[in-house]
C-alpha cells in the first residue's frame, strides 16, 4: 500500500493503527520507520533504520534480555522487498 508517507504495510494485520513503512536505503539496502495513530510523535521521534542495524539490535537483545524474544516481528523483510520490488524500487 502507499500513501503520502511512502510504501506501508500493517505489522499486525488485525491492527490497522499501525504500519510500518519502507524504502530503500542509499547503499540498496532496506529500511523501515514505524507510524501509529495512537502515537503520531513516534514518527517524528525515529529516522529510517536500516535492516541490518535492526537485526544487530534484535540479536542483542535476544543474547542481554530475553532469548525467548522476538524483536523482528514488526519487521517483515520480505514483505518490504515485495512491495519495493513491486513498485520498482
Amino acid at each position: 500500500m502507499k500513501d503520502e508517507r511512502g510504501l506501508y504495510y500493517f505489522p499486525n494485520a488485525a491492527d490497522h493503527r499501525a504500519r510500518m513503512y519502507v524504502r530503500r536505503g542509499e547503499d540498496g539496502g532496506v529500511q523501515f520507520r514505524l507510524w501509529q495513530s495512537d502515537h503520531p510523535d513516534v514518527w517524528d521521534r525515529h529516522q529510517w533504520l536500516d535492516l541490518r542495524v535492526i537485526e544487530d539490535a534484535a540479536r542483542l537483545y535476544r543474547e542481554e534480555r530475553n532469548a525467548d524474544a522476538d524483536p523482528l516481528r514488526l519487521y517483515d523483510a520480505a514483505v518490504a522487498r515485495a512491495l519495493l520490488e513491486e513498485a520498482g524500487l
